[in-house]
């Protein structure tokens, strides 16, 4: 397995093609939603450069709760429209944000969080959770990254069982 940092060869959407295949190799022959979502916070988490936190919040209600990830220590409630987590899951958008400092109403989980991508996670038209990576760099997501995080993104959706509600 390598990582975008340490694969040099080919451009950044090949390199982000491999991982994507890699990822799908990884989660194949599991279909368990918290399982996957495990898997796929640590794959990020290993693979992708100047991260601090990837990981997953789930729609319950209106407000998302915390749940599988790899960082420090995280908020486990943030309502719908609160922070770029919320507002990810009030718009149904991929929400990137260069500098979350300029983020009006952001939610400072961890001091050293400079920017954030944030992916929703929609099955059947219906928001099941959300996909945040945090970094320590301001700028860290292009519009490169955030086309291959969600190709990431939808290869989990493609490879978990989402029938039960969370």
């Amino acid at each position: 397995m390598f990582n975008l940092e340490t694969h040099s060869t080919g451009s950044l959407e090949e390199s982000y093609q491999e991982l994507n295949a890699q990822l799908a190799a990884l989660l194949s022959g599991e279909r368990d939603f918290i399982c996957n979502a495990a898997q796929f916070s640590a794959f990020v988490m290993q693979t992708v450069t100047d991260l601090n936190w990837s990981g997953f919040y789930f729609s319950r209600g209106e407000e998302l709760v915390l749940g599988p990830y790899v960082g420090k220590v995280a908020c486990t409630r943030i309502p719908f429209g609160r922070g770029v987590c919320g507002k990810a899951a009030i718009t149904l958008q991929t929400q990137r944000i260069e500098d979350v400092h300029a983020f009006d109403g952001h939610i400072a989980c961890d001091a050293a969080s400079a920017s954030e991508v944030v992916i929703p996670v929609v099955v059947g038209g219906k928001l099941m959770a959300v996909f945040d990576m945090d970094s320590p760099k301001v700028g860290r997501f292009s519009e490169i990254d955030q086309a291959g995080l969600e190709s990431f993104v939808a290869t989990f959706i493609e490879a978990t069982d989402f029938s039960w509600s969370i």
